[in-house]
């Protein structure tokens, strides 16, 4: 074999898992490039992997971008054995999973990069939160470990999304399901911000629960009544309830608020919580839903104003405590910072 990296123990272990998602040529340039990753202190650029490992004297640079351009590999099955190792090693044994799904942008110019183009940006300064590169649909499951006080979210999964082209929850559930297909004796649930929740969800698989913030426009209808026996169409739904912020007022002036503690962001609050079962028919249609109110005495911030509620959640999650719903809302902030340490420090 010819001259490369040699890895510590530790690490030869770990990537020794993935050995069979490679060619054996190609595990070797592999392992090459995770130990430069690690090692540079610069830019990670795929030459920077090289100069990082030690390589940049002993390899052609086009063997690394080979690897990204004509070797065969697959991502999918890269990140399934990560997800193996995390489940494994990170959680309880027949334990649900938690996934958090979101998008980012990695910048990136030039006319010959694949699938670039303007993207809002939410990392953006300035008055135009907008970017050139590509945006990314990722996948992570969430973990809570015993030296820190919030959940982790450790992606393994993503998509590339095009505009014009294949939506982003329908990426978000292909990736889903392909963590559910490798789990079929678990339960899977699935935490997004508002942007992930839509009618691509309708039929999604009962052992996949999806969990996201409500669209303040969003109208509620009571479940459909029992069929009558009479002849024509039955009601597909009940009467209307209106948006959240209807609820909101509704369980006011019905004192259906309650106080309660949750666990979220690393620490213990107290709110107040009210809860609704019901159909979100322009979205899942006769799907039964929760919708689950939080407010609290906060100063007015982003997530709170004058509708007289904080956050408004809906899930297909209909037998966890709204507690743990709020709980596992929250934990979806573990994507966001797993974006922003790949920025800042990796």
């Amino acid at each position: 074999m010819p001259p490369g990296p040699t890895a510590p123990c530790s690490l030869a272990g770990l990537l020794a898992v993935f050995r069979p998602c490679f060619t054996a040529p190609t595990f070797h340039t592999f392992v090459g490039l995770v130990v430069g990753l690690i090692a540079q202190t610069r830019r990670r650029t795929v030459c920077g992997m090289l100069t990082g490992a030690g390589l940049e004297q002993v390899w052609h640079h086009s063997r690394a971008h080979r690897m990204f351009s004509k070797a065969r590999w697959s991502g999918d099955a890269i990140g399934l054995a990560l997800a193996d190792l995390i489940v494994a090693r990170l959680l309880p044994a027949g334990a649900a999973l938690t996934i958090a799904v979101d998008d980012t942008l990695f910048k990136r110019s030039g006319k010959k990069v694949f699938g670039a183009a303007w993207h809002h940006d939410g990392a953006a300064k300035g008055p135009k939160p907008i970017g050139f590169g590509n945006c990314w649909v990722v996948a992570g499951i969430v973990v809570q470990l015993p030296f820190l006080s919030r959940p982790v979210c450790l992606p393994v999964l993503a998509r590339l999304w095009r505009p014009r082209h294949t939506g982003k929850i329908a990426h978000a559930r292909e990736l889903a399901e392909l963590i559910a297909a490798r789990y079929p004796d678990r339960i899977v649930h699935v935490v997004g911000d508002a942007a992930y929740v839509g009618e691509r969800l309708r039929d999604v698989d009962d052992r996949i629960t999806w969990t996201s913030r409500l669209k303040v426009t969003s109208v509620l209808h009571e479940l459909p009544p029992p069929r009558t026996g009479r002849s024509g169409r039955p009601r597909t739904r009940g009467p209307r309830l209106g948006t959240p912020t209807d609820l909101a007022a509704a369980a006011t002036a019905g004192a259906r608020w309650r106080a309660t503690r949750v666990r979220r962001y690393g620490r213990t609050d107290t709110v107040q919580i009210t809860e609704r079962v019901c159909l979100w028919y322009g979205s899942f249609r006769s799907r039964t839903v929760r919708v689950i109110l939080v407010r609290d005495d906060k100063p007015r911030t982003r997530d709170r104003d004058d509708r007289g509620y904080g956050l408004p959640l809906v899930t297909t999650d209909l037998e966890s405590s709204a507690e743990d719903l709020v709980a596992r809302y929250a934990s979806r902030w573990g994507i966001e910072q797993a974006f922003a340490d790949a920025r800042q420090i990796i």
